[in-house]
């Protein structure tokens, strides 16, 4: 199994809804997101996938996402924007733009740096022995 991974970073607003704690009043983080993509085999020139295809995609995403208020962005409009709700949308959105992709990588994990020292990950559960 090969991985290959990217991160990028971006600075944004939110609010913890239904939490009792200095995170529930609106504040910001300068976030980091990593993605790892996952594969068996490499294209022609020997790659898994192109590190710069991987961050033109994650630049899409964060476009919608730099320098705003999350809490009024869908989903996080009903969604909390936690980290860890954070980290499965950047696996749902940079799956879907993948989906299309021949060379068969698929994302394994996504992981969301709040601070330097505070992460969230999801990796989604696989069915079959391999995970």
């Amino acid at each position: 199994m090969f991985e290959v991974a990217v991160e990028e970073s971006f600075a944004a607003g939110h609010a913890l809804r239904g939490y009792r704690g200095k995170c529930e009043g609106v504040h910001g983080h300068n976030y980091k997101v990593r993605v790892v993509l996952a594969g068996e085999r490499l294209d022609s020139a020997g790659l898994l996938y192109d590190f710069g295809e991987l961050k033109q995609r994650l630049a899409e995403i964060i476009r919608s996402l730099d320098h705003k208020f999350l809490n009024d962005i869908a989903p996080f409009t009903q969604l909390n924007p936690s980290a860890e709700n954070l980290a499965k949308y950047f696996y749902e959105q940079v799956s879907r733009r993948l989906a299309a992709s021949p060379d068969g990588a698929v994302v394994r994990e996504v992981t969301i740096f709040e601070t330097e020292n505070t992460t969230a990950t999801y990796r989604p559960e696989r069915a079959g022995p391999s995970g």
